[in-house]
């Protein structure tokens, strides 16, 4: 029996006898959207009937209204409390048993008077054994207000589970100082319960939202050869923080987190994530079935190198070719065996959402034109990538030649280039060097100072045998780009302070001088793979990304403004990042294994960050600083792009601008002044944060915005939308497309360029194609990173895109039709791309492939598209 309402119920009675309330009392209907904890989790079938019990005894799911008008003493000052409400008919409203994921809609009956007055928020206990995920509570004409809407998206455990229980405000958005006086109790317990108190386990279902340093990388437990650095607190080895799980330290090194071992599509359950930030049941079951579909990949194809002549290892690109044209055969054992250690649910999962062909790999963009099968080798097409591939972000004007270094000489000695005049000018169009110089017509893709600070250590102690590496290139009349030279260089054998060995190449189509030449844009291959992976990827979106997550679930509340502009874009990110810490940039995880900086992949990106600066990420300063754009008042956006068919750069200025404009919109409507800025708190303690703690080791920067004018605030939040969304997809939603075709982008290199008189040197002569495949990654590699990437590259069913929102997530007209505005030009963009894409003088926008460049088209079909900016890094 539910006794609580015999009591309500005779306390109403006792107050008309007694004419203790003198309101009118009426009653507010409502309506309650969940979503109940889906099948994917075969537990909830023992939740949801326990959940049924509950019900029947009278502890289901309540609701009360909080005032936004009246205060009340007794509730510490806090908004006048209405009384509970349960939804109504739990065990009557079906949900379909099979559709995980699907909405379920309850009725709500709210007692109502004037003394209440504007509900403002909502108090929610579940009583029940099991969460749900709460989307929507609609209120229905509420005397004087009309309809009010709460946009809660949010999971609700067990109430037992918080200190104090879970309040959702109405979609309305409040800076701190406009918060209704009754609300603000609220406000401040809600993000007092997200920030937590650093101590103690993390539960899975916790809210909290915390930091930590990136100590969980290695396994010490495992053997020596496992342990790796901490990245972060330190001067040596800076990094941003990730989210703190709280798992204990490891039995051998209690400065190393303690890492879990269980199949991948598990793992993600055991670390821990704030619920909120956690995949919902149709991303996680896409990832399955991918996930699944890439381990069938990698396995049989492994399984054939036991047979094949050469084991582990392809002879010839047609052998490539045959795992997407062809398929392989996969033994029906090999199926059975494969199905017998993968769980139940998983399989279903992934027969669910991929009913594609398992045995076969999908045909790369780059080798999908089969009237030009070998376009992908053209010096044009190498060249054109760095414009319009997967990693266009590195390429800058050579200012002086030779090129120079920037490594200290005292520590590393003469590190200048060894490439002269002769070895280019024969190849500028009739220029000279310095005729091609005064004219911006030559450009570097500079693989050299990152590189050599690690490169004898790469060397020495993995089987990499990797270069640094210098490539000019020389702007055509034509746009487009033909590269002149290439150096490639080692430490020198005496030591660092002996400087560098240069060896310098350039470029041949025919007999052993071509197939060296070959090699050489193969070597440079690898080192852009593994800068664009580590660095322009993974550190330079999802890991500096990760403490804005953190620091704005921390200090700005859900109906903040900035934290309403910025929310969208930080969808699983978390999630992502944690999977990537398990699986991908662990110890031995599947870069250290495949991409040539092995097991100093992370510590020399760590490196790379010490450069990092949160202002050059904004796409203008990024050009000017490359020296690809210069300012001109008379240009579009007031900048003159040096490399006028520059795909990424022209389209990503029309996005920059788009998200730059919604941005500026958006924030002029709450901040009227500069003083606004400089006087709201949760602002300010978010900003102070996300430098001092979130981005610790660069605390002290000089160029941080202070973050005391609205233009500081308006480009952040342009920098950070930008990270998240269009920079993103620029560098991920590529990946199958160049790099599904390993011979296009090589991730390792196992041998060093073959001298004459050696055996290496005679196999080159006699069968270059099977030298190249000696050289570069091993097949077992690069199926591994085919598989990976093939993963990346995909679009989610439920994957929202720049421009698109869920529900109701304002209330307030003008940020709605400033956001409409934002979708209108991002449409626009569109079809100028479209546009671009066909006029065929623009020679760079397709190339010799045949590969239109849409990495930023801003919307997208499901699956591998090569277009699409989602709003967030959520794969």
């Amino acid at each position: 029996m539910n006794f609580g309402g015999v009591f309500n119920a005779a306390g109403n009675v006792l107050d008309q006898v007694t004419g203790k309330n003198q309101f009118s009392k009426q009653t507010i209907r409502g309506t309650v959207v969940l979503v109940k904890k889906n099948v994917y989790d075969i537990n909830s079938i023992v939740g949801s009937a326990a959940d049924g019990v509950l019900e029947l005894l009278g502890q289901g799911v309540t609701l009360q209204l909080v005032s936004a008008d009246n205060a009340d003493p007794a509730n510490e000052n806090g908004g006048k409390l209405g009384k509970l409400a349960s939804l109504e008919n739990w065990n009557l409203t079906f949900t379909p048993p099979i559709i995980a994921g699907s909405d379920t809609l309850y009725k709500v009956s709210f007692e109502w008077d004037e003394e209440l007055g504007t509900p403002g928020a909502i108090i929610i206990r579940n009583n029940h054994a099991d969460e749900f995920f709460l989307k929507t509570i609609t209120l229905e004409d509420v005397p004087g207000k009309g309809r009010i809407h709460f946009h809660c998206y949010s999971w609700v455990y067990p109430d037992k589970r918080y200190k104090k229980p879970r309040v959702f405000f109405s979609n309305k958005t409040y800076l701190p100082h406009e918060m209704p006086a009754p609300l603000r109790k609220y406000r401040e317990e809600d993000l007092v319960a997200l920030r937590g108190d650093g101590k103690g386990e993390l539960k899975y279902g916790d809210r909290v939202y915390d930091y930590a340093v990136y100590n969980d990388l290695g396994s010490p437990d495992w053997g020596a050869q496992y342990s790796r650095p901490v990245l972060g607190g330190s001067a040596e080895h800076p990094y941003p923080r990730r989210g703190r799980t709280s798992r204990p330290p490891s039995r051998t090194d209690p400065n190393t987190e303690s890492r879990y071992f269980l199949p991948p599509p598990l793992v993600i359950g055991n670390i821990y994530i704030p619920r909120d930030e956690q995949f919902g049941h149709l991303k996680k079951s896409d990832f399955v079935a991918f996930a699944l579909k890439s381990l069938v990949h990698s396995v049989i194809p492994a399984i054939e190198t036991f047979v094949n002549l050469t084991p582990n290892e392809y002879d010839s690109y047609k052998e490539v070719d045959n795992l997407y044209f062809n398929g392989l055969p996969i033994p029906a054992d090999a199926i059975n065996k494969l199905a017998s250690n993968i769980p139940f649910e998983m399989i279903s999962e992934s027969l669910r959402t991929d009913g594609r062909q398992l045995l076969k790999f999908p045909i790369p963009q780059v080798i999908q034109e089969r009237s030009n099968p070998t376009a992908w080798r053209t010096d044009e097409e190498f060249a054109r990538e760095m414009l319009a591939g997967l990693n266009p972000v590195v390429i800058r004007l050579l200012k002086e030649f030779p090129p120079t270094s920037d490594l200290d000489p005292q520590v590393y000695g003469d590190h200048s280039s060894s490439i002269t005049k002769e070895h280019i000018e024969y190849n500028l169009d009739g220029l000279s060097v310095e005729e091609a110089l005064g004219s911006n017509r030559l450009f570097i893709l500079d693989h050299h100072d990152s590189i050599m600070t690690y490169l004898r250590r790469i060397n020495d102690n993995t089987s990499s045998k990797a270069y640094a590496s210098r490539t000019i290139l020389f702007l055509r009349g034509d746009e487009t780009l033909k590269p002149v030279v290439i150096e490639l260089s080692l430490p020198h054998p005496e030591g660092d302070k002996s400087g560098a060995v240069n060896k310098v190449f350039t470029p041949a189509d025919h007999g052993v001088e071509g197939s060296i030449w070959q090699l050489a844009k193969g070597y440079v291959a690898v080192n852009d793979s593994g800068y664009h992976q580590l660095v322009s990827h993974w550190l330079n979106t999802h890991a500096v990304l990760e403490p804005f997550v953190i620091a704005t679930n921390r200090q700005l509340s859900v109906v903040h403004p900035i934290y309403k502009l910025l929310h969208p874009h930080f969808r699983d990110t978390m999630t992502i990042n944690a999977l990537a810490r398990e699986l991908l940039v662990n110890a031995d995880g599947v870069i250290e294994a495949n991409f040539y900086q092995r097991k100093y992949a992370m510590e020399w990106s760590a490196e790379v960050y010490k450069s990092w600066n949160f202002t050059e990420q904004a796409l203008p300063n990024d050009l000017k600083k490359r020296g690809i754009a210069v300012e001109d008042a008379n240009s579009p956006y007031g900048l003159q792009l040096l490399i006028k068919d520059y795909p990424y750069a022209v389209d990503g200025l029309k996005i920059w601008f788009a998200i730059e404009k919604w941005a500026r919109d958006y924030c002029s409507l709450y901040y009227k002044s500069d003083e606004m800025v400089q006087q709201d708190p949760e602002l300010q303690a978010w900003w102070k944060e996300l430098r001092e703690v979130g981005h610790g080791d660069k605390k002290d920067e000089p160029w941080w915005p202070k973050m005391q004018t609205r233009e500081e605030l308006i480009e952040s939040c342009t920098i950070v939308i930008w990270i998240a969304s269009a920079l993103h997809a620029a560098v991920n939603f590529g990946q199958y497309a160049y790099a599904g075709y390993f011979p296009n982008r090589p991730s390792i290199s196992r041998r060093f360029m073959p001298e004459k008189g050696t055996p290496e040197y005679a196999e080159l002569e006699k069968n270059p194609e099977k030298a190249f495949f000696r050289t570069m990654s091993t097949q077992f590699q690069s199926l591994v990173v085919t598989a990976v990437v093939e993963i990346l590259s995909n679009h989610a069913s439920d994957e929202v895109y720049l421009g698109q929102r869920a529900g109701e997530w304002t209330v307030d007209e003008a940020p709605v039709a400033a956001f409409k505005a934002f979708n209108n030009r991002l449409a626009e963009i569109e079809g100028e791309i479209l546009n671009l894409n066909n006029d065929k003088k623009l020679k760079n926008r397709v190339g010799p492939v045949n590969v239109p460049y849409t990495l930023l088209y801003p919307t997208s079909d499901l699956g591998i598209t090569g277009k699409g900016i989602p709003n967030s890094i959520s794969i």
